[in-house]
């Protein structure tokens, strides 16, 4: 892996990405008389665990929106104690964008500096590059793009000074969740062919994104070269080399949402990404499903949300699967 991303000199696996997030957490973030996280994304697992485990256990977390950039820096520069700044960009299943070397920046400005964590799953680490922006800790779900066919759960922490994980490889045998020896195996033959198909699966999503714009049942395509707002905008040429292979459709109801994913044929009705296969679900649903109404809203998690995972097969099959499964939307 060290080879894959930029600027890391070391990296640990673990037995599935959330155990990488959470070790990460445990291992850096301890209680005080006023512990802080800063969890700046919309990860829900990770929230979750941030909710249900850390703040009982005297770590409390601040939640901001991903990208709300002046948010973000005012909840770090207000933070007491402020131990870890999560951030997960693109944000799932959105797509917003987080500024990572601001996001850096402004921890730097600390006493004390947090630790800066960034979720790369979507992008990296072929698309972006977290430890070049400042960043402390690059964190995968190898289950995604790293493995590639929906084969295999891991998960991996990269960081640029080795004693950050150092910590980290201790709990990880505490814990017992190191990647099984088969799983290694399986991931280390995967790694060359990472870069190759997510260019691959990339100009699949561009292509498609650009055509399903353009119909009239598609209310808005969360997809970074369509992003309207300039700052979004800015931070895709400034971080990204490309834009990536997930878009989301905002299609108004959840009737027309479940409409479509009834009637796609090459593409499969599933939670996860990052395979060899185009994957739809429904993240109100399923991947969201524990977020409360405020949450949903600040996440922009709406009932009409469908996020496509774009696969290799071929983009002209995918579309045409994509146009007839949304006339029928259209027609819900």
């Amino acid at each position: 892996m060290t080879p894959l991303e930029a600027g890391a000199k070391a990296a640990l696996v673990f037995n599935s990405g959330m155990s990488a997030i959470v070790t990460a957490l445990l291992a850096h973030a301890r209680p005080r008389p006023v512990g802080r996280l800063h969890p700046g994304s919309r990860s829900t697992a990770a929230q979750k665990f941030a909710q249900a485990f850390l703040e009982p256990w005297g770590v409390h977390g601040i939640a901001v929106p991903a990208g709300d950039a002046a948010r973000i820096e005012l909840a770090i520069a207000n933070a007491d104690d402020l131990a870890a700044v999560l951030v997960e960009t693109p944000a799932n299943p959105t797509l917003v964008m987080t500024d990572v070397a601001r996001v850096a920046d402004a921890a730097s400005r600390l006493p004390r500096r947090p630790l800066v964590m960034v979720d790369n799953t979507l992008l990296g680490p072929t698309f972006q590059h977290p430890l070049e922006l400042g960043a402390d800790l690059c964190l995968y779900s190898a289950t995604k793009y790293l493995a590639g066919f929906s084969d295999l759960i891991g998960g991996v922490a990269l960081a640029a000074d080795p004693a950050v994980l150092a910590p980290m490889r201790s709990l990880r045998s505490l814990f017992g969740t190191i990647l099984q020896p088969d799983e290694c195996w399986i991931l280390d033959g995967r790694l060359p062919t990472v870069a190759p198909r997510m260019r691959a699966a990339t100009e699949n999503a561009q292509r498609i994104a650009e055509r399903l714009a353009q119909h009239p049942a598609v209310r808005h395509v969360h997809y970074p070269t369509l992003f309207e707002d300039e700052e979004q905008r800015r931070i895709v040429a400034a971080q990204c080399e490309a834009p990536g292979a997930m878009l989301s459709l905002e299609l108004g109801t959840k009737a027309s949402a479940f409409a479509f994913l009834r009637s796609v044929r090459i593409a499969r009705n599933a939670v996860s990404l990052g395979g060899v296969e185009t994957l739809a679900c429904h993240p109100r649903t399923t991947t969201h499903s524990g977020f409360t109404e405020r949450e949903f809203e600040q996440a922009g998690v709406t009932e009409g949300l469908v996020r496509v995972s774009v696969g290799l097969e071929d983009w002209r099959d995918l579309v045409a699967d994509f146009e007839q499964a949304l006339d029928a939307a259209g027609a819900a």
